[in-house]
């Protein structure tokens, strides 16, 4: 990786820490709101946080694991189960807490769609694929080149592809099978 490229990746990781941690506190305060809004009275202020914690730390777990089952090629339906579920509730939380209007529902819902939008930028990235091996030739870096010692033994002809008319698939269905059971079957 060259010096270039590990520094856009400091700056990008900088630019997510800020911005999640601003968002971070705007959604947090927006979902204890919404929690204690609709909760009965007499609920414990803990429960707020606790229920802001939840809802926005969840499709940052969801985010990571959804990366990890990539790289290793596993299925990522429920951890992206997860985190739709996860934005839907934080957006929720947002647009509940807004005033009524498309102004107040978009400067509300800001801080989690740009968090989230930041997170599948950075942590989306497939890593990079290491170079592929240099073949030795035998020769000189110096001089002029010659073929190598050793040549490799050419490889076989690839076969030749059968032509079918089969589908994979598909079972044949008599003509039969079509006809109304109520109509008349002449031969």
């Amino acid at each position: 990786m060259s010096r270039a490229e590990r520094f856009e990746g400091v700056v990008l990781v900088l630019i997510l820490l800020t911005v999640g941690t601003l968002a971070g506190a705007a959604s947090f305060t927006h979902v204890h709101d919404w929690t204690m809004d609709n909760s009965p009275a007499g609920t414990p202020d803990w429960f707020g946080w606790a229920n802001a914690a939840i809802s926005e730390l969840l499709p940052i777990a969801a985010l990571l694991t959804i990366r990890a089952r990539r790289r290793a090629g596993r299925s990522i339906g429920y951890p992206m189960f997860l985190l739709v579920c996860g934005v839907a509730l934080s957006l929720s939380a947002q647009l509940a807490v807004a005033k009524p209007g498309i102004s107040g529902w978009l400067l509300s819902a800001v801080p989690a769609l740009a968090f989230m939008g930041l997170s599948k930028l950075v942590l989306s990235g497939k890593p990079a694929m290491p170079a592929a091996p240099v073949k030795a030739t035998g020769a000189a870096p110096w001089g002029p080149t010659e073929p190598a010692a050793t040549a490799e033994a050419p490889a076989p002809p690839a076969p030749e592809p059968r032509v079918t008319n089969e589908r994979p698939g598909l079972v044949p269905v008599p003509a039969l099978a079509f006809t109304r059971p109520d109509a008349e079957v002449t031969r």
